[in-house]
């Protein structure tokens, strides 16, 4: 297109094709979208995956940048194809009005789970993130939960440099809490080093500590209703504690089932009581616990049980 159509890019007063504006872009040039053919053409191009090569979705970079009047035009022509799955990197509501995109990214939650892990804030920012989550955003939206990305490991470091020994912790609560995870390339490797973002590079391939991690939390995530994160998303309600400042403490329910997360993201030891009652399995060590409201809970710092109701 640069050779055949530069009219399909932005142009400077000079007529050069030009990066898009207040980024340092450098490498991308920026397509007009005030250009119907062009629009046309990427239809077009975008058509052409779903119809010659199978794809089942598209992930659309910075979708938010884009004009929303493009995707509601693109989208339902994509979508008569076939049945699409659409994630835009963005978070902009409106991109998942309607029978637009499926789910956006979650990125205010990445930064939560960052200062938490960091000690920048405590378990309040989590609920207030998911009060703000609720105002925003429809039942039926998605929001991927992520503890790293591309742009979070090559820029911002690993899941190691940025959230230290609350690694675990945080992967735990990414599947646990509404929404859907994503593993990012690497990550099942225990990738402890930051990509080279505009060279090739390679990823480890040695099995450590992640690999089981994933391995059990989305096997839970796939078999119990109470962690659906679709358009039919089980319920998220938050549970009181003793200590409400160190523990978070939340249960996803879905008809007959209930999945309870608690962790301390204190730098201490902490014993609490929750007011829940009822008999619960830890699904990580298998462990029964028969739950009251007088009954105390021991975790450690950084430490997190996740409860199957029996």
């Amino acid at each position: 297109w640069l050779k055949t159509n530069p009219e399909y890019y932005t142009q400077n007063d000079a007529g050069e094709v030009i990066h898009p504006e207040g980024t340092d872009w450098t490498d991308v040039a920026d397509l007009n979208y005030d250009n119907k053919e062009m629009r046309k053409e990427m239809i077009e191009d975008m058509s052409y995956w779903i119809t010659e090569e199978g794809v089942d979705g598209f992930r659309c970079d910075v979708a938010g940048s884009v004009p929303t009047d493009f995707w509601e035009e693109a989208i339902p022509q994509l979508r008569s194809k076939k049945e699409l799955f659409m994630l835009a990197e963005a978070w902009e509501p409106e991109l998942m009005k309607g029978d637009l995109f499926d789910m956006a990214y979650g990125w205010d939650t990445h930064h939560v789970l960052n200062h938490m892990a960091q000690g920048k804030e405590n378990v309040e920012a989590w609920h207030k993130r998911m009060a703000t989550i609720e105002e925003m955003y429809e039942d039926d939206d998605i929001l991927m939960n992520f503890v790293t990305n591309h742009d979070e490991n090559s820029w911002n470091g690993s899941i190691y440099e940025r959230m230290g020994d609350a690694w675990e912790v945080m992967t735990a609560l990414s599947y646990t809490a509404p929404g859907m995870p994503l593993i990012y390339s690497g990550m099942e490797y225990d990738m402890k080093h930051r990509l080279k973002f505009f060279e090739k590079d390679s990823i480890p391939k040695t099995k450590g500590n992640m690999w089981p991690l994933l391995e059990k939390l989305g096997k839970l995530k796939q078999e119990n209703p109470a962690l659906n994160g679709g358009k039919d998303a089980a319920a998220y309600i938050r549970v009181k504690t003793s200590d409400d400042q160190s523990i978070l403490a939340f249960k996803r329910e879905k008809n007959e089932y209930t999945v309870m997360y608690l962790a301390n993201f204190s730098d201490k030891p902490i014993e609490f009581t929750t007011e829940e009652s009822g008999t619960y399995k830890n699904y990580m060590t298998g462990e029964v616990y028969e739950g009251t409201p007088e009954s105390k809970y021991n975790l450690n710092s950084g430490q997190f049980i996740i409860l199957q109701k029996q």
